[in-house]
């Protein structure tokens, strides 16, 4: 098993559609990033810790690769919005990868050349890839947050959509 750790924004977000992949074990609300140990969600939300909303995502790089992921990840939020997706707006909600080591680092930067090589976004992906430092798990009540609370407004109105758009591109990578 290897590990990934992203952020794209609100991590219920990015949870729900990594969980939907093949050969991810487990994906973890948490943050990275910042300057303080163990932090709370409204010292993250404050945005003075510096860390970032993420996933640590567990794969089976046997059934999924690190690039793969990648592909996701950068189809599945704005890469190119720096401290904001969507209404999300702050250093917490960045377009992050932090690496775990050399072979990521090289591939998420060899990816991200060739997106704004070919302009694949209108804008340059501006997309932080920084090495892996520390990761704190969220609170209980950000974990499988979506499946828990499937009815509540964000989750309809933010998390649904991507959702649908994930499962269009990527059916045949979902469990």
């Amino acid at each position: 098993m290897e590990l990934a750790t992203f952020g794209g924004g609100c991590f219920w977000c990015t949870e729900a559609i990594f969980k939907e992949l093949k050969g991810v074990q487990s994906v973890t609300s948490g943050y990275s990033g910042g300057n303080i140990v163990n932090p709370a969600y409204r010292e993250v939300c404050s945005g003075r810790t510096g860390h970032a909303e993420v996933v640590e995502i567990e794969f089976d790089p046997e059934i999924i690769s690190f690039q793969e992921l990648l592909e996701v990840f950068w189809a599945t939020h704005d890469p190119t919005t720096l401290n904001q997706q969507g209404a999300d707006v702050g250093t917490q909600y960045r377009s992050v990868i932090f690496y775990h080591n050399k072979k990521q680092q090289e591939t998420a930067e060899i990816i991200k050349q060739h997106l704004n090589k070919e302009a694949i976004f209108e804008k340059p992906v501006v997309t932080e890839i920084s090495p892996w430092e520390n990761f704190f798990r969220a609170e209980a009540e950000h974990q499988d947050y979506y499946e828990r609370n499937p009815a509540q407004g964000y989750c309809q109105f933010v998390i649904v959509p991507k959702l649908d758009k994930f499962r269009k591109i990527f059916k045949e990578k979902i469990k």
